[in-house]
């Protein structure tokens, strides 16, 4: 029979791997309520500021280059400061931009902000799925980090609500709201508040444990992993972990280097898998949806409504990664949301090869309109389900220790190019060549994105992280193609 002590003392554990698994997951609220809050605001400030439509995307897209910068120096912060103190940097860079951007009076102090909290934002997007893989038991691992992705839903969700209740309290997003300010600008005042929280969190949750080993603190180590994570040897834990961390010298990009292309060949499957995950469009729901459905025919306070809904279910799906991820396993799930994914885009597609007119004046035949909403939301369906939380729980447990922070920023950085490729050239190629050939664009990245996980692609289901084969990576299934 199970001792109800130890099974009350196994619960105490899991409540607090949760709890600052969920503290630390605010940085992936951020991150989605930055990639959305611009949703409700682009039409306002393409007006305001009189942008041609080069200028309204790169408006847009202009914070994921902040992103993909701090991204790029997150993890060797993280490795020189520790996790909280550079989770700490992340919110006090978004405070400032939030206010900073909502203050905006021209275009160059727009997009300086935009690019600061991009920073911020791109700190956050590494220190949590690095944070949250190194706090959390194996067997729990894939569950909890996900709730990155859920985090960032709930962001995304948070933001586009936020957006609809402002522009209705004003009766239109450029309409003078409070304080003489405009209704676009209170859309980006509110990311005060979950910067405010994540900087809080991040000064009670406790030091990762893999940072106080790099750092010789080791006693520190030892009593995170007894009273939070309940490691019954938690010496001998300390003592796996230090010999997977080489810490003569920090690690830097040239420990990376490997055989395939002067990369090492799974720092190359994560660069594709962000790349992948970008490439099949969702930024382009979440950042235009209020303008694509406009252009089609929705009003818009309900195009609002559709964004907001599609949100709801980007949040509800998510929880179908974190029940199943560590059942199942990776890979299975994410070739899964391939094919769903491509069928969705693929309805996309077809429903706007009925369109009529270009650029911001497209209309769709009743029928088509409906095949493309129910063709988006699909695709938001599987994506939310499998590839939007997979890809972060595979960056943040597949290298090594000793390279994962650099090789996980790295990896997101690809991630927030991809994010900036899609979101600049979006509105210019609406434009010229038009959502068909858009649509069917990521359909083929989505049936691709089948193709490499089925061959590339490693499970590392139930894996410690300190089980990873030296600088290789997890080992790779039986049935699963050699990486080369």
């Amino acid at each position: 029979m199970t001792n109800p002590q130890t099974s009350v003392h196994h619960d105490q554990h899991v409540g607090k791997v949760i709890g600052v698994t969920i503290a630390a997951a605010v940085g992936g609220f951020l991150f989605g309520f930055d990639s959305s809050v611009i949703n409700g605001a682009v039409d306002s400030l393409t007006d305001h500021f009189h942008l041609n439509h080069f200028m309204s995307g790169f408006g847009v897209a202009i914070a994921l280059l902040g992103c993909a910068l701090g991204a790029w120096f997150a993890g060797r912060l993280a490795d020189m400061w520790g996790r909280k103190r550079v989770m700490l940097l992340g919110a006090v860079l978004f405070f400032v931009s939030s206010i900073g951007t909502g203050l905006a009076f021209n275009v160059g102090i727009l997009l300086f902000w935009r690019v600061l909290g991009g920073i911020g934002i791109g700190i956050a997007s590494v220190i949590a799925p690095a944070y949250i893989s190194e706090i959390a038991p194996a067997r729990y691992r894939g569950g909890l980090a996900s709730m990155q992705q859920l985090a960032i839903t709930v962001g995304i969700f948070v933001a586009l609500l936020s957006d609809a209740m402002l522009r209705d309290a004003a009766d239109g997003a450029a309409n003078t709201l409070w304080w003489g300010y405009e209704a676009w600008r209170w859309m980006f005042f509110v990311g005060v508040i979950p910067a405010v929280v994540y900087g809080v969190l991040a000064l009670m949750i406790p030091e990762s444990p893999r940072y106080l080993v790099g750092s010789h603190l080791d006693n520190e180590a030892a009593k995170i992993l007894r009273d939070v994570t309940g490691e019954e040897h938690p010496l001998e834990r300390v003592k796996e972990i230090r010999l997977t961390l080489r810490r003569e010298s920090q690690a830097s990009v040239k420990d990376l280097r490997g055989p395939t292309f002067g990369l090492n060949p799974f720092v190359w499957v994560g660069i594709w898998l962000a790349v992948l995950q970008q490439f099949v469009g969702i930024n382009v729901i979440f950042y235009y949806s209020n303008t694509l459905w406009h252009s089609v025919g929705f009003s818009e306070s309900r195009s609002f409504t559709t964004s907001v809904i599609t949100s709801v279910i980007n949040v509800v799906m998510t929880f179908v990664a974190i029940l199943f991820v560590d059942r199942i396993g990776r890979r299975l799930l994410l070739m899964v949301g391939s094919v769903g994914m491509f069928v969705g885009l693929l309805m996309a597609c077809i429903a706007f090869t009925q369109q009529q007119g270009s650029g911001d004046d497209i209309t769709l035949p009743k029928g088509s309109g409906v095949t493309a909403l129910i063709g988006a939301n699909l695709f938001v369906i599987f994506f939310a389900a499998t590839w939007g939380p997979i890809m972060w729980v595979m960056l943040g447990e597949m290298f090594p220790n000793r390279i994962r922070t650099v090789a996980l920023g790295l990896c997101t950085a690809v991630n927030w190019i991809a994010n900036f490729i899609i979101s600049l050239l979006f509105p210019q190629l609406n434009s010229t060549i038009g959502l068909a050939w858009i649509y069917g664009f990521f359909a083929a990245c989505a049936a691709i994105s089948f193709f490499f996980v089925k061959f590339k692609v490693p499970e590392t289901k139930g894996l410690e992280l300190e089980e990873m084969d030296g600088l290789g990576g997890p080992r790779v299934p039986a049935h699963s193609s050699d990486i080369v």
